[in-house]
């Protein structure tokens, strides 16, 4: 399924994928689909892009008819997804608006206090890092989340009280993840429910092996 199918899909069940998923899953779908559309023709962003949206869609119960094609039959393997500029007036006004193709007061509104809840957590400056990672935080395996307020911010469950630094288990997760590219989304797996681990995963660490964590995060990326 290339990026073109993907977005007819979704075009056409919109409602539906809304009605199946929670306030934060769909701002974390929401999310997705504007990296898609500014991955543009860049090949390699698409891939990333339709990956991100892929995980967005795996909470979809199995009757939704987005789940089967757009997750369990999407192959990331395949040719580079690229998307013409002219693709997001193609849509309908519904899912161009949610997208950000448009207005839709209530997708805002979404966002926005999804992101209020994520920057609400313990967090810490780029001044307030270990000179271990301080040079290049995202490189380190860090999420970063953006306070229109307060600037940069890392939540603090990733680094370890004792030593520091980062937990070395946060910063593998962290990019299977793919926190660079989407830090809301990485931030609200950890911090969210899931049905795993059956707690936040942040409130984890160092409680459950760190074999688990990583098989947790693993069964979200490869859908299962």
């Amino acid at each position: 399924m290339n990026a073109d199918d993907l977005l007819d899909l979704v075009d056409r069940h919109v409602d539906l994928i809304r009605a199946d998923l929670t306030a934060e899953q769909f701002d974390t779908f929401l999310a997705a689909m504007r990296a898609l559309f500014e991955a543009g023709t860049d090949g390699p962003a698409g891939r990333r892009a339709l990956l991100l949206v892929r995980r967005a869609l795996i909470p979809l119960p199995y009757g939704n008819p987005v789940r089967e094609p757009a997750v369990d039959s999407l192959k990331l393997s395949g040719p580079a997804s690229v998307l013409a500029p002219e693709r997001a007036r193609a849509l309908s006004p519904r899912l161009a608006a949610l997208v950000g193709h448009g207005e839709d007061p209530a997708a805002r509104e979404i966002l926005a206090a999804a992101r209020r809840r994520l920057l609400a957590v313990p967090s810490r400056s780029a001044g307030e890092l270990d000179p271990r990672v301080a040079d290049d935080p995202l490189a380190a395996g860090l999420i970063r989340l953006n306070d229109p307020e307060r600037g940069p911010r890392y939540p603090d469950f990733q680094f370890d009280p004792d030593e520091g630094g980062p937990f070395s288990v946060v910063t593998r997760i962290n990019r299977l993840l793919l926190a660079d590219e989407d830090p809301w989304g990485a931030a609200d797996w950890w911090l969210g429910g899931n049905r795993w681990l059956a707690d936040p995963p942040a409130s984890l660490i160092g409680r459950v092996p760190d074999e688990l964590l990583t098989a947790a995060a693993l069964a979200l990326v490869e859908g299962d």
